[in-house]
């Protein structure tokens, strides 16, 4: 069975999230954007895991559904045309604050369980480290080393993944608090880690130029902070629906299990550059090198992006693989694209109105972005949809770097583009 896989994402008791990020408007957008199995998020804060037990019930091995009560309740704000099934996965991130080899790490870390006993035990033993109440995502003075170790020993049928591995204040290779290699952050569990999370800023073609991530699947995910923004990246199976098949599939990293992603244009995301936000002043990596990572307005450190880092960490020239690697498919949101064809902001009513449409006469967001013949997209009554997708999906797009944690824009087409394809020159 094919399906996508949308693993990392949180609640509404996270920092800087929707207060709508619950159980039932996940099991919503889930079906609007085409997405089967979603991770739960923040499974170790005490008031979230406390909803999980109560509205989802066990489905297929390891996985949950949402109460039939409450799916049906949920069932008249999902288009006939997207709806389908949703599955979801126990999972946490932990962000990981200790030091090591006489430098301060900060990591963030997916923990992933099969069962609700196994996430009890867990949250029971970090309860006794560190606050796991005041955040969705608790933050630990716990080695990343250590959390991998305590994970195991509560469940064998646990993994953990890193996160966002290249971000720069909070990942495990990041620049400004992570290692130079998986070996360093795990020492001797590193076997255990199988795969790693690329994030928004990089993408798998950037990840295959480091050797020492030769083996491992590149997983991606949205790590969504409000229901609309899942499956801007996300993770293509083929095998059954169950946590076993999942972790296996990650695991081996078998091609005909784990098809591949779903990615951000990586020069979208917030630190794909070096630059320093306060003086907008952003810079590639060659220019940084030159200015010896100093602000040319302030005189201050720069924040070096996810580029930068590859490149710090690359023994392979752009463009090499290795023997083991996935296919994957750049994407822009449809609410970005109709945004720039609609001359209004993504999140307006004229945007959400036509979206709207757009997924009842069409169906679920990934399947238009990715599986629709361009033809029948040409007759929606939006000017240049046909068109604006196909350049996406052929990477024909105009992208200015995100840098500093300020995220890249995307122009699909230019304003005398624009005038000149409507027919107005």
């Amino acid at each position: 069975m094919k399906f996508i896989a949308d693993l990392h994402v949180h609640s509404k008791y996270s920092r800087a999230t929707a207060k709508n990020l619950d159980l039932e408007n996940l099991y919503i957008a889930g079906q609007l954007k085409g997405i089967t199995v979603l991770g739960t998020g923040d499974v170790t804060h005490p008031a979230w895991f406390k909803e999980i037990k109560e509205k989802l019930v066990p489905a297929e091995a390891g996985l949950f559904k949402l109460r039939e009560d409450i799916a049906r309740a949920c069932k008249d704000h999902i288009p006939v045309s997207c709806q389908g099934t949703v599955r979801f996965i126990l999972v946490s991130e932990i962000s990981n604050i200790y030091k090591k080899y006489g430098k301060t790490r900060k990591n963030h870390n997916l923990v992933f369980f099969p069962d609700i006993e196994s996430v009890e035990k867990f949250n029971q033993a970090l309860d006794k480290i560190g606050n796991i109440k005041s955040d969705g995502r608790p933050i630990l003075g716990l080695d990343a080393r250590n959390l991998l170790e305590i994970s195991l020993e509560m469940s064998p049928g646990s993994f953990l993944v890193p996160a966002h591995i290249w971000t720069p204040w909070f990942s495990m290779l990041g620049s400004k608090s992570g290692f130079d290699s998986i070996l360093e952050c795990f020492e001797d569990l590193t076997p255990h880690i199988f795969a790693v999370e690329t994030g928004l800023s990089s993408d798998p073609e950037m990840n295959w130029r480091v050797k020492g991530l030769d083996g491992l699947t590149l997983i991606s995910n949205s790590d969504a902070h409000s229901p609309m923004k899942l499956g801007r990246e996300a993770n293509i199976f083929n095998t059954d629906l169950s946590y076993s098949h999942i972790k296996n599939a990650i695991k081996t990293g078998d091609p005909k299990l784990f098809c591949g992603t779903f990615e951000f244009f990586p020069e979208e995301g917030k630190y794909h550059i070096d630059g320093h936000r306060k003086c907008d002043y952003r810079s590639w990596p060659t220019e940084t090198i030159q200015k010896q990572g100093l602000c040319p307005v302030c005189g201050k450190p720069m924040t070096l992006g996810v580029l930068y880092r590859v490149e710090q960490l690359a023994d392979r020239p752009l463009g090499a693989f290795p023997e083991r690697h996935h296919a994957f498919h750049h994407l822009i949101p449809l609410n970005e694209i109709l945004s720039e064809l609609l001359n209004v902001g993504p999140n307006t009513k004229k945007v959400n109105k036509v979206y709207n449409e757009l997924l009842i006469k069409k169906g679920a967001e990934l399947k238009i972005l990715h599986e629709l013949p361009i033809e029948s997209l040409n007759h929606f009554d939006v000017p240049l949809l046909g068109e604006a997708i196909e350049r996406v999906r052929k990477k024909e797009v105009q992208i200015f770097p995100g840098y500093d944690g300020a995220y890249g824009t995307i122009e699909l087409f230019t304003s005398r583009e624009k005038e000149k394809m409507s027919g107005h020159v």
